[in-house]
């Protein structure tokens, strides 16, 4: 029999246009594997709110598999060492893998080619990274032109149905059991909400874009208000790869999904900058921002536990902090809110909020959450100016977030439209500091910071 080929799984968990399962398929036996690495990704292991989810979307694309006769070979360790070993076993002489940007994927990906035949295959975005240049062939730091550029490649190619016919391998190698690997909390179960919130694996991610077909004609004017079922919630199904961006694009309806498609898009210029700054998640696009005065101590540790408990004082940044506690994922709007409050209002160091995120959010992008955190914090290179400030209190209004403050914060749930967006302190959590007060304390922190260059 042909020596079998080794499917790399790792942020691509489908076989519905996935190209490196369908070419492996097509050359011979198949051995599909997901290596869970902690060691290469470093302080970058995915966090608990993401292995929530890689459960399950494991025990779903391991059932996917099943009915096709194959399994799933699961690993622990560093993804190279643990596919040498596996080709070894196998005598596989090849792996297939979807590109990924993240610099250990790409630093992995090199280790193991030193060791086997990697052929890698695109799939994870909408066009290529290389395929998307300026005139002189460099790469594009502003998200605009990148844009422009972008649709000179789309729309993307459609999606490859799933091989009908697949080859088993003659024997089997060991398996290690996913249950044996922890990712589900226990004591306690922090992850019941997210049990009523998500169904992860490629049949929850199909059912998700079904349901947004029929409302992304009013993306565009209801994705800003958290009361409202605007979003997408695609996000953590993309993250984990359990669909494709071509797919998402060719899912939904010309009519009314320009808006959309063009968010979509971010993904691919957060894997187009990851390309530039492997170290986005770290350090600061604009070195202007290194001398910096981010509050520290004792006051400032006592705001950051407020911050992530929900209890600023705030509504709209206290709801969404604890919609993400609850299901792991929070609205794109109150996001941009929650993140300005820690940085303007509370001079914390966008990392420290980057990682919280990290842990806390199942669609934990490592492009995509840092690209955002340095967006909002004006540290970026493409990024919103540190100047502009936004205040949670309009925003809420503005926004109408009154239902979904209700939803989160139970303690306003009979407060009146025009109160509870900012209730008295004797009512509710005193404000760690006002609106008027953070703005003159960030604007002079820049201030000092320019002094100091």
């Amino acid at each position: 029999m042909t020596a079998p080929s080794l499917v790399w799984f790792r942020q691509d968990l489908r076989l519905h246009d996935q190209a490196a399962f369908a070419e492996a398929a097509a050359r011979g036996p198949v051995i599909p594997v997901y290596v869970l690495d902690d060691e290469d990704p470093g302080d970058w292991a995915i966090g608990a709110a993401q292995r929530w989810w890689l459960h399950h979307s494991l025990a779903s694309l391991a059932a996917d598999l099943q009915e096709r006769g194959l399994r799933l070979v699961l690993r622990r360790g560093r993804a190279a060492d643990a596919l040498a070993k596996l080709a070894e076993e196998t005598g596989a002489h090849q792996v297939h893998a979807l590109r990924h940007y993240e610099p250990w994927w790409r630093e992995a990906e090199q280790a193991l080619s030193a060791h086997l035949e990697l052929c890698l295959h695109d799939g994870n975005q909408l066009a290529p990274p290389d395929s998307v240049k300026t005139a002189t062939g460099g790469r594009y730091r502003i998200y605009s032109p990148y844009w422009r550029a972008l649709q000179s490649a789309l729309p993307p190619a459609p999606p490859q149905p799933t091989p009908v016919a697949v080859t088993v391998p003659s024997r089997w190698p060991k398996s290690e059991r996913l249950a044996d690997w922890g990712l589900l909390p226990t004591r306690p179960n922090w992850a019941e909400g997210f049990e009523r919130a998500w169904q992860p694996g490629e049949a929850g991610a199909a059912s998700r874009l079904a349901d947004f077909a029929e409302r992304v004609a009013d993306y565009g004017t209801r994705r800003d208000y958290p009361s409202e079922e605007g979003s997408a919630r695609l996000s953590p199904h993309l993250h984990f790869g359990e669909i494709s961006p071509a797919s998402v694009w060719h899912g939904l309806p010309d009519e009314g999904a320009a808006k959309f498609r063009k968010e979509l898009a971010w993904r691919d210029f957060a894997q187009n900058m990851l390309l530039q700054f492997a170290e986005l998640g770290e350090a600061h696009g604009r070195g202007t921002f290194d001398a910096f005065p981010w509050r520290s101590g004792r006051d400032a540790a006592d705001d950051i536990e407020a911050w992530r408990r929900g209890r600023t004082g705030y509504p709209l940044v206290d709801a969404g902090m604890r919609e993400l506690w609850a299901t792991g994922w929070m609205h794109n709007r109150v996001r941009m809110v929650a993140a300005s409050f820690l940085v303007k209002h509370l001079l914390v160091d966008w990392r420290q909020g980057a990682r919280w995120f990290w842990d806390t959010l199942v669609d934990a992008d490592y492009g995509n959450n840092s690209l955002n955190w340095q967006w909002i914090a004006g540290t970026g290179v493409d990024s919103n100016p540190f100047g502009r400030i936004m205040a949670p209190l309009l925003q809420s209004e503005k926004f109408d977030a009154a239902a979904y403050i209700r939803r989160w914060v139970p303690e306003l749930a009979d407060f009146a439209d025009e109160n509870i967006h900012d209730p008295d302190d004797a009512a509710y959590f005193p404000k760690r500091i006002g609106h008027r007060e953070a703005r003159e304390r960030a604007l002079a922190a820049l201030a000092e910071s320019r002094a100091a260059r």
